[in-house]
């Protein structure tokens, strides 16, 4: 093996300012991260889908651009991969599905990777996840399961499953998902990294699979709070092409987040975020919040409520998009995920229209709630990852399933929009568990910053996994 440093395992930030200066090659980092995925992902299992040769032929332009003089971007010779439901130019748009992998190729990237390579960074490859993106266990019947690279037996959370592997095992520092349930935040608390969901509609969807139009955010998951600010200030912006997203101009956070967490008001989420859990999920909360000096508690009103209308909501859009494809290809489809879709499709419409009727009056009590503070704590999932292939676990006493309960907590969150940043908390030695930095609309700043004097005090971090011996 080369003696040369393994690039894929610093951070990019540390990459884009090393290509940039000249002290490393775009092209020796891209080479790297190849080499790194080639021995680390047969035994994880997060890409579906590699691009050697593009990733090589867009980091040697990288190095003959910086040879001319030319000024390269933030995210300069980053390598980055993204979750199998966005768009890349060849390659047919799985979203997890075999039915899907039968597509045409894309003509071109996804928005959001355009973006990302405006700023100089480098794709890689797609990533596993769960069929549909209608999954909270990393597992999927056509691909194989993602395993979790701090014990290969438990599960990566889901469905951004393949995106939470590969940033725990060092196989690229920045990745793009999905979130609409909780699809970003569970696989960062289970994989011990960093995500974050953007306030709906913040970051343009164009070029992506959708799952339930009204719930769905894409946005980065990353090993710091500092990268996951550069790839989100990378890919801000209006987009026409996605009706969704907001005619909002650029609000960069990078040059914020060293400004500490000042007055900002912080509490702890109490009610229906303290209870139903194992107490270890309780505990990363209280960590975090003695870390930032927080004692406050408030209460999210209705929490229950709201997780049941995303329910209802998500199976009905959910069931609607797929129709069609129920009704053709049902045996094509992973059972738990085409159980759950027809499901969704025979539910009264007097149900969902009530719950979109209480959707309304939720936000609002919460926006309100956002008038006495500026951050919520909360715990992103009620446990440590399960062991893979788990089916119930105990909350409370009451056996549960897992794949449906998993997003307990990050449901009634993304169920009005906010924007999260799931921070990484180790406790006792054991798999790590996750934190949701939550703060109202248009305040993706405000969480970054306490996400990042989280980091800076010690008390959350993302290591890469131990997966192979030392050399």
């Amino acid at each position: 093996m080369s003696d040369r440093p393994d690039w894929s395992l610093a951070p990019a930030s540390t990459i884009a300012r090393s290509v940039a200066e000249g002290s490393v090659a775009a092209s020796d980092v891209a080479a790297a991260a190849l080499a790194r995925i080639a021995r680390i992902d047969p035994q994880v299992n997060s890409f579906t889908n590699i691009l050697s040769e593009r990733v090589m032929a867009r980091a040697e332009a990288l190095d003959a651009a910086r040879g001319r003089g030319e000024t390269l971007g933030p995210l300069a010779g980053v390598p980055f991969a993204v979750k199998n439901l966005f768009d890349v130019a060849g390659l047919p748009t799985r979203a997890g599905a075999r039915i899907n992998r039968e597509r045409p190729p894309a003509a071109r990237d996804a928005a959001l990777i355009r973006r990302m390579e405006a700023a100089g960074a480098c794709l890689v490859g797609a990533l596993n996840m769960g069929e549909y993106a209608y999954d909270f266990t990393g597992e999927n019947v056509h691909d194989g399961d993602t395993k979790n690279p701090h014990d290969l037996g438990h599960m990566s959370g889901g469905s951004s499953g393949g995106s939470g592997g590969a940033v725990a095992a060092g196989l690229v520092p920045l990745v793009l998902a999905s979130d609409t349930n909780g699809s970003i935040r569970v696989p960062s608390a289970f994989c011990g990294c960093f995500g974050l969901k953007p306030t709906y509609g913040r970051l343009s969807r164009a070029g992506s699979f959708p799952f339930v139009g009204s719930l769905d955010h894409l946005g980065p998951m990353a090993r710091s709070s500092l990268d996951l600010a550069l790839a989100y200030d990378a890919m801000q912006g209006p987009d026409p092409e996605d009706p969704a997203c907001a005619v909002r101009p650029p609000e960069p956070t990078v040059a914020g987040l060293d400004a500490g967490i000042g007055d900002l008001r912080i509490a702890m989420a109490g009610g229906y975020f303290a209870c139903r859990g194992h107490p270890e999920a309780f505990a990363a909360v209280d960590h975090v919040a003695r870390a930032l000096g927080c004692s406050r508690r408030v209460e999210i009103p209705e929490a229950a409520r709201a997780r049941a209308s995303a329910y209802l909501i998500t199976a009905a859009e959910g069931a609607a998009l797929h129709l069609d494809r129920l009704r053709t290809r049902a045996s094509d489809f992973d059972p738990a995920v085409r159980d759950r879709l027809i499901a969704g499709a025979m539910l009264p419409a007097p149900f969902v229209e009530r719950a979109q009727r209480f959707r309304r009056w939720y936000r609002a009590a919460v926006l309100e709630l956002f008038g006495e503070v500026d951050v919520i704590l909360a715990p992103a999932t009620p446990c440590r990852a399960p062991r893979s292939g788990q089916k119930t676990f105990l909350l409370d006493g009451v056996e549960w399933p897992v794949r449906a309960n998993i997003g307990l907590f990050t449901q009634p969150i993304s169920f009005i929009g906010l924007p999260v940043v799931a921070v990484p908390a180790w406790l006792d030695g054991g798999l790590p568990l996750g934190v949701q930095v939550v703060a109202a609309p248009w305040r993706e700043a405000v969480a970054l910053r306490v996400a990042h004097e989280l980091e800076r005090a010690g008390a959350v971090r993302a290591p890469v996994a131990t997966l192979e011996p030392e050399t």
